[in-house]
């Protein structure tokens, strides 16, 4: 069971530990305003930016993205869903297709001019980051892959565990 931690356990800011969370979230502050600037850019609103992105990575995991598992992923009700489906649809950006294997099913796709798109603003940066994680030598990219992945996974439960009553009560 994982512990919480709290400033009354006598962790502050100078504990290495929350150095850590702290650079962790002033990249995702980065992301997150990279990403803004690319909406803005657009047009988009940041959630439909985290859709192409949720869409993008289905496609790279070969899993059929539907409208359903994309609100899920999204947190949105089926008629915020259906409205930002049909506004990424109005800007090419996204293509609803039926599914070939049960024809009830409609799938979503990125289409190719969102990726040459996505490409344009993002590739510089994702070239960067690249030749970056390229000067780490396969043991230290596995203990941050693995850092990654618990920060993501400990992510995930906290916000699954949001408004929960920690006492169990």
């Amino acid at each position: 069971m994982n512990e919480i931690i709290s400033p009354e356990d006598g962790v502050d800011d100078r504990d290495p530990n929350l150095s850590l969370v702290h650079l962790l979230r002033a990249v995702t502050v980065e992301l997150d305003l990279f990403g803004a600037e690319f909406a803005a850019l657009h047009g988009l609103h940041p959630t439909d930016v985290r859709a192409l992105i949720h869409l993008l990575d289905a496609a790279r995991a070969d899993t059929p993205a539907t409208p359903g598992r994309l609100g899920a992923l999204l947190g949105v009700n089926s008629a915020s869903t259906t409205a930002l489906i049909d506004r990424l649809e109005r800007l090419r950006l996204v293509r609803r297709e039926r599914d070939t294997r049960d024809r009830r099913r409609v799938l979503l796709t990125v289409t190719d001019e969102a990726v040459a798109l996505g490409w344009s603003f993002f590739g510089p940066l994702i070239g960067e980051m690249v030749a970056s994680i390229r000067t780490f030598d396969e043991k230290e990219l596995a203990t941050v892959r693995r850092f990654l992945l618990a920060m993501r996974d400990a992510t995930a439960a906290g916000r699954r565990n949001q408004g929960e009553d920690p006492a169990g009560k």
